[in-house]
């Protein structure tokens, strides 16, 4: 793949998961935080590329919350760990599978570290209500490899060298 689709496929996929957070933002940072955008993560899976690209429309989607900069760097830290661990699924050939709790519990172990003190709750309350937020769309991302999956295997989108 040249570097200019690498180049157009991150911008996409950045603007995607931005334009997603602002579409869903009443319930991405409501109680139960059901950020779909998270869904997103998964295309790491796929490819390898994008993991920097989607810790960074984390970032760039945090501000939408209105929390300030702590949540802006968490959100790209959190971001950068979590995309990380999915496309390690791939590269360590482990079960797929494993895409769902990753994307569940590592936002929802690490997030509460700032935002306990942010928003003055207790760390468990938090950890407790973004797993339920991140369920649905942990499985959701889950789904989301096979379909990207499927759309990669056509030679513009590949990975691989054209033949």
């Amino acid at each position: 793949m040249s570097k200019a689709r690498i180049i157009s496929i991150s911008g996409m996929v950045i603007a995607l998961y931005v334009a997603t957070m602002i579409a869903t933002a009443g319930f991405a940072f409501g109680a139960y935080q059901i950020r779909i955008a998270t869904a997103l993560y998964s295309l790491s899976y796929v490819y390898p590329f994008l993991v920097l690209p989607l810790a960074l429309a984390n970032a760039l989607g945090n501000p939408i919350g209105g929390l300030g900069m702590l949540d802006v760097v968490g959100g790209f830290a959190v971001g950068l760990v979590t995309v990380g661990l999915v496309y390690l699924i791939r590269r360590f050939k482990l079960p797929r599978l494993l895409i769902i709790p990753v994307i569940i519990f590592a936002p929802s172990l690490i997030v509460p570290i700032w935002l306990s003190q942010i928003l003055q709750l207790p760390y468990t309350m938090l950890v407790v209500s973004l797993t339920i937020g991140q369920t649905l769309p942990a499985i959701a991302g889950y789904l989301l490899t096979f379909a990207v999956e499927g759309i990669a295997k056509h030679e513009y989108f590949s990975l691989g060298k054209a033949k």
